[in-house]
C-alpha cells in the first residue's frame, strides 16, 4: 500500500494520477475529499485529516509499505520552520510505529548550501529530521517550479510582463511538476531500494531575461522581465496576506539562488528531466494566459 499526502496538491494530484494509471493500490489522507478528482475518489482509501494529526497518520500508515510526504506550505505562519518539523515530527513517530519503509519526500536543491536560505531552510530541517528516523528515504530535490509562474499569468496576460526579485542575468534551475511527480511515482512504486539518497529533478536552466524570450516567443508578444527588489518584493508579499517571517523568506531564498545554492547539484546532473521550459510554456503556461 501506497499512501499519497496532500493528494489535491499540484504534484500529489499528479502522483496519485500517476499511481493509479500504473494499477498501485494507494490511500490518501486527506482533509476535504471532495477535492478528489473526479473518479479517482473511488480507486483510492480515503482517510479524512490532516497529516500532522498522529492519530490519523496511525490509521493511514496501517499496513503501509511507502509514503509520499509533503508538507503542505503556510504562508501566514510566524515560524515557517516550526511550520516544516511540526507537520513532519508525528509522522516520524508514524514511520517506525507502523513499520513504513520507504518514505518519498519532495524538498529543495542545495541542501551542502551551508548558509541560510530563506523557506528552503525549512525543507532541509525536514530532510534531517526524517533522515534521522532511520527509515529508507529519498529526497527529491527541486530546484525553482517553473508552476510559479503560473501565479502571474494575469500580469502576463494584462500587463504583458512578468516579475521576479531574483537576478535578470542569473541563471537558474527549473523544473515542471510534471516530471517531480513522475519521479516520485516511479520511487513509490519500486519495493527494490533502502537507505537514504537525495534524488535532484532539473529542467532547464535559464535566467529570466532568457524565460521572457521565451515566453515572449510562444505567447506571440513581448513579455519583458521585471526584477523586483528586496524591499518592493517584500512588500508585495505582505500585500498579499503572507507574514513577515514568510515573505522575508521568499526574500531571502532569491537571494539564495542569485547567490548559487542549486549550482553544485546543477552541474553534477547527468541528464535534465524530460519538460524543457519552452514545451512547458506551450502546453501549461500558453493555455493559462489565454483562458483568463
Amino acid at each position: 500500500m501506497i499512501v499519497v499526502t496532500a493528494p489535491t496538491g499540484r504534484i500529489g494530484r499528479q502522483v496519485l494520477d500517476a499511481l493509479l494509471t500504473a494499477g498501485r493500490p494507494a490511500r490518501v489522507i486527506a482533509r476535504e475529499p471532495a477535492r478528489l478528482a473526479p473518479g479517482t475518489r473511488e480507486q483510492v482509501e480515503v482517510v479524512r485529516g490532516s497529516h500532522r494529526d498522529p492519530a490519523v497518520l496511525a490509521e493511514a500508515f496501517q499496513g503501509a509499505d511507502a509514503v509520499l510526504w509533503l508538507v503542505p506550505p503556510n504562508p501566514r505562519t510566524a515560524d515557517p520552520e516550526g511550520h516544516y518539523l511540526d507537520f513532519t515530527r508525528p509522522a516520524c513517530d508514524a514511520f517506525k510505529a507502523h513499520g513504513v519503509t520507504r518514505v518519498v519526500g519532495v524538498t529543495s536543491l542545495g541542501r551542502a548550501y551551508g548558509k541560510h536560505a530563506g523557506l528552503l531552510s525549512p525543507a532541509f530541517a525536514m530532510d534531517d529530521l526524517i533522515e534521522s528516523s532511520g527509515v529508507g528515504y529519498r529526497a527529491l530535490a527541486m530546484p525553482f517550479f517553473m508552476e510559479n509562474l503560473l501565479a502571474q499569468a494575469e500580469a502576463v496576460r494584462t500587463r504583458g510582463t512578468f516579475a521576479l526579485a531574483n537576478a535578470a542575468d542569473r541563471p537558474l534551475a527549473t523544473v515542471a511538476t510534471r516530471d517531480i511527480a513522475a519521479t516520485a511515482a516511479a520511487l513509490l512504486s519500486d519495493d527494490s531500494w533502502s537507505g537514504q539518497e537525495t534524488v535532484p529533478v532539473i529542467g532547464d536552466t535559464l535566467s529570466p531575461d532568457d524565460m521572457a524570450q521565451v515566453m515572449s516567443e510562444v505567447l506571440e508578444r513581448p513579455v519583458p522581465f521585471q526584477q523586483l527588489d528586496a524591499r518592493t518584493y517584500k512588500e508585495t508579499m505582505l500585500r498579499y496576506g503572507m507574514s513577515e517571517a514568510w515573505a522575508q523568506g521568499l526574500v531571502d531564498m532569491a537571494a539564495a539562488q542569485d547567490d548559487g545554492i542549486y549550482d553544485a547539484e546543477r552541474k553534477a546532473l547527468a541528464a535534465p528531466a524530460p519538460t524543457g521550459f519552452r514545451q512547458w510554456c506551450q502546453e501549461v503556461l500558453r493555455p493559462a494566459v489565454l483562458a483568463r
